[in-house]
């Protein structure tokens, strides 16, 4: 099931709408202000965030711009009790995909969610074999099964790189945005050569050609991506 990271400084709207998310099978994160909301927004792995924009420390809309900048295809539902239009076309222009004025209905926020999700373009899909030339890489079992019967082990690094690779395939992703999503770091905490490296390991160990890949592919000025056709 999807996650869902919940952003709401009342403890008991925060408490209402997290128990109905789970009851309803969602995963959830969950942070109480705007240092914890900002830190989880550009850090965590999600599929939805639930935002309110009054927060202390950083509002709403410093959070929404933020993971905008960062992770622009994550959808947004705002929770809050202005209701003035203003504020909902500021919360739309900034990239928000729907928008609850409080006080509502936990089954109207429950089919908001649903709406939202089943139309996000960018919700990932779950992979777990990924077939490629020489073989399969299995993430369940961390490992590479070639077709000639050799095998070899992945490392919890490469399986979340290749996994959120195959999650995305068609859109060369950024060293930086591989970062925060498979490193959970900000690019400025880490060389974005790690990057380079571990996709030149990940590789050899995939039988692709460093000098001419042509399964894990080199976008130049973008990044990395997975060819379309195994």
């Amino acid at each position: 099931m999807p996650t869902i990271l919940v952003i709401e400084d009342d403890s008991a709207i925060r408490r209402g709408v997290t128990d109905a998310l789970r009851f309803s099978g969602y995963e959830v994160l969950e942070a109480a202000e705007g240092i914890a909301g900002m830190e989880q927004a550009q850090k965590a792995s999600f599929d939805l965030m639930l935002l309110d924009l009054v927060l202390p420390n950083h509002n709403g809309f410093e959070i929404l711009r933020a993971l905008r900048e960062h992770r622009p295809g994550t959808p947004v539902i705002i929770l809050s009790a202005r209701g003035e239009e203003a504020d909902r076309v500021k919360g739309l222009k900034l990239g928000a995909d729907d928008y609850v004025v409080k006080p509502f209905s936990v089954r109207e926020l429950l089919a908001r969610v649903e709406a939202v999700l089943r139309r996000s373009p960018e919700r990932p899909k779950q992979v777990q074999q990924i077939p490629f030339p020489a073989g399969t890489a299995d993430l369940e079992r961390m490992e590479i099964r070639f077709t000639d019967g050799g095998r070899d082990e992945l490392s919890d690094r490469e399986c979340g790189l290749i996994e959120y690779l195959a999650a995305h395939r068609g859109r060369a992703i950024s060293r930086e945005e591989l970062l925060r999503r498979v490193w959970r770091i900000e690019p400025r905490q880490m060389e974005t050569r790690t990057i380079d490296m571990h996709i030149a390991n990940l590789r050899a160990k995939l039988r692709d050609n460093g000098s001419e890949p042509k399964f894990l592919l080199t976008v130049r000025g973008k990044g990395y991506m997975l060819s379309s056709d195994p």
